[in-house]
């Protein structure tokens, strides 16, 4: 650049606002290539964690296996926990942390569930591509944004409203089409848009409410934690036959904060 400066016959005002022109061009492109640099180092320090997020997941659903009654989950559900960017749904004082296999606080007393539970949760619910899909609790988000990636539409709800605000904001800025979401008791489920070809319950409640098991679509599932939040909970496999005829299998014993609302 300094040579090429050098070697310039500039003679005229028309040769000096092209050099100026030229120069500022080279600034800025030098800034905008450097700020790429920057983000595309980024990205790729969090695809590193992410994978080893997701070696951590797949270590825990063998250990686990008995109760899963399998040792790995389906390759499209860990595709989805490789792609999506659980940082940003975590606080930014926590994304440092968001591919550790830990529950993290989101705010208002909330947390986003370990990865391992997100994903066996997501597992069990033997999902395909044209399903429709509610889930009571959106908290951060991430467990809609990993659905969104498997399902045909997504409906969420959550009860505390800056929770369900952020998280609206955050699926409309990450261009996530097939996610609907609202603010409101999930205990009643959302009747508009039954049945659904599965429910996902992301909080421990006392016991199964029966709306869900009503909007839930004959041959679906549900993952719900069931429990005190002082003694041990369960997570739950609600299977409903076509013939309306529910069965429930314990998976294994969890923590997950309790149900909110007037019931």
């Amino acid at each position: 650049m300094h040579y090429f400066l050098n070697n310039l016959n500039i003679n005229n005002y028309r040769t000096n606002s092209y050099l100026i022109v030229l120069v500022l061009s080279c600034l800025l492109l030098t800034s905008y290539s450097t700020q790429i640099s920057a983000s595309s180092s980024e990205d790729l320090n969090y695809m590193k964690k992410r994978q080893k997020m997701v070696q951590l997941i797949e270590d825990d659903v063998k250990r686990t296996s008995v109760y899963l009654d399998k040792e790995a989950l389906d390759p499209k559900v860990m595709q989805a926990m490789n792609t999506i960017p659980r940082h940003k749904f975590v606080p930014e004082g926590w994304r440092d942390d968001a591919y550790q296999n830990n529950p993290l606080p989101i705010g208002h007393g909330q947390t986003i569930s370990q990865p391992y539970i997100v994903a066996i949760m997501t597992d069990l619910l033997k999902l395909s591509e044209h399903d429709k899909v509610l889930e009571i609790g959106t908290g951060s988000g991430y467990q809609a944004a990993i659905l969104a990636n498997l399902v045909d539409q997504v409906y969420s709800i959550e009860i505390i409203e800056p929770l369900g605000l952020r998280a609206a904001q955050l699926f409309k800025q990450l261009d996530y089409k097939n996610i609907s979401s609202k603010v409101g008791d999930g205990y009643y489920g959302w009747e508009e848009h039954a049945p659904f070809d599965a429910i996902i319950v992301t909080a421990a409640a006392s016991h199964i409410p029966h709306l869900l098991i009503e909007q839930l679509k004959p041959g679906g599932h549900m993952m719900i934690p069931v429990g005190s939040h002082f003694i041990t909970q369960q997570l739950l496999l609600v299977t409903k036959a076509e013939d309306g005829h529910i069965t429930i299998r314990q998976i294994l014993p969890v923590r997950f904060v309790p149900l909110t609302g007037d019931h």
